[in-house]
């Protein structure tokens, strides 16, 4: 099943039984929002799922594209990805958690394909303030799919303050050899879809409030799910990817971490750029910068004169399209080249800086805190320079 297929799939599941689609649409928050980047599906619907209504009713799926800076530094293993895309579905004060899990499991199992003896699930088993979730693990138990019960792990909570409730977590068993053990003590069950039943507000004293309208919070990375569906190891090695390895691949001898992380930062900064985000010292404009310069240092580790200016167009036009962004890819194409083309000039000016003297000797915190500070140069760039020397 490939990636247009997936999506169809999920979205029509969903509008045929009464969910209204609404546009995921850009990585940049509602305005207001004080967060750089939307983050999850329900990110951008937290107004409505604490009790605002929704101009387009109760019933809610979408495509949401997502970016998350605490994933950079994951980047170039097998599963994270700096931009990504969340299926979801929503309740808004209509169906409560039963109908949200059976449909999950119907979706699963008949438009997925999903064998029922590969499906487990985690439920929350209750802690000092609320108890176990006996309301989804009655339902699990009816539609016969083993059950395991935890606690933090079935919490969900949008930050200290705010929404939260527990959760019903949906695995899927990858490993080759017949299904055993349990999500928490076999790393082959692999979570692909979280059911969330947002039933409280928690408050500044940690106390939690019943919310007026319970409502159900569902996300399912699409990278993931794909990777489960066509049988792939990694997130990399599916279709949506294909074009990304196969085109690299040859252009830049790459070993498979370092292949990883610039079809990854490329991508992304291909996305980012392409709903409007400029590079810049601060803000948005530096989380592209630094996605950027870092693909650039991975690319060039061993052969500096490589550049993006031999990127080919069509895995710019793959992108774009896919995330059905506003930007051609001239416009795209010319700021990824302009940027490469400062981080060549502060190339040169740490290069001159650090030749110098004060430089020489081991470096300390003070010292890479004065090089970034002062001369914008990240402490990788700094370490990656004086291997150079």
């Amino acid at each position: 099943m490939d990636t247009d297929r997936t999506v169809r799939v999920f979205t029509d599941f969903y509008r045929e039984r009464g969910h209204h689609l609404i546009t995921g649409g850009t990585l940049l928050p509602p305005p207001g929002d004080p967060v750089l980047f939307t983050t999850s599906g329900m990110h951008p619907l937290t107004p409505y799922l604490e009790g605002r209504p929704h101009p387009r009713g109760h019933r809610l799926v979408n495509v949401q594209r997502c970016l998350r800076t605490t994933d950079l530094d994951e980047a170039g293993d097998s599963t994270h990805l700096t931009v990504f895309e969340m299926l979801g579905s929503w309740s808004l004060g209509d169906y409560g958690h039963p109908q949200s899990l059976r449909w999950g499991y119907e979706l699963l199992r008949e438009g997925f394909g999903i064998p029922h003896d590969r499906l487990h699930v985690t439920v929350f088993g209750g802690d000092g303030q609320v108890g176990p979730d006996l309301e989804s693990l009655r339902t699990w138990e009816e539609l016969g799919v083993p059950v395991e019960l935890t606690r933090e792990d079935n919490w969900w909570s949008n930050g200290p303050v705010g929404p939260c409730g527990p959760d019903s977590e949906i695995f899927v068993w990858t490993g080759s050899t017949p299904p055993h053990g349990t999500p928490t003590t076999d790393p082959r069950w692999v979570e692909i879809w979280n059911h969330v039943v947002m039933r409280y507000r928690r408050l500044e004293d940690g106390s939690l409030q019943p919310l007026r309208r319970p409502g159900i919070d569902t996300g399912m990375g699409l990278e993931r799910l794909l990777t489960v569906l066509q049988g792939r190891y990694s997130v990399y090695d599916t279709d949506l990817f294909e074009p990304w390895t196969r085109l690299l691949s040859p252009l830049w001898d790459l070993d498979g971490p370092s292949l990883r992380l610039v079809c990854d930062h490329l991508r992304s900064a291909v996305v980012v750029l392409g709903d409007g985000v400029r590079p810049s010292h601060t803000g948005r404009g530096y989380v592209l910068r630094r996605v950027v310069r870092r693909l650039l240092t991975t690319v060039r580790r061993d052969d500096p004169s490589r550049t993006l200016d031999d990127l080919p167009v069509e895995l710019l036009q793959h992108t774009l399209d896919h995330f059905r962004t506003g930007r051609g890819t001239g416009l795209v194409r010319d700021e990824l080249l302009e940027e490469e083309r400062r981080f060549d000039r502060l190339l040169e000016r740490g290069r001159r800086l650090l030749s110098g003297p004060r430089y020489r000797g081991p470096l300390g915190e003070e010292d890479y805190e004065y090089l970034h500070d002062t001369h914008g140069l990240p402490r990788d760039l700094v370490m990656s320079l004086r291997r150079e020397g």
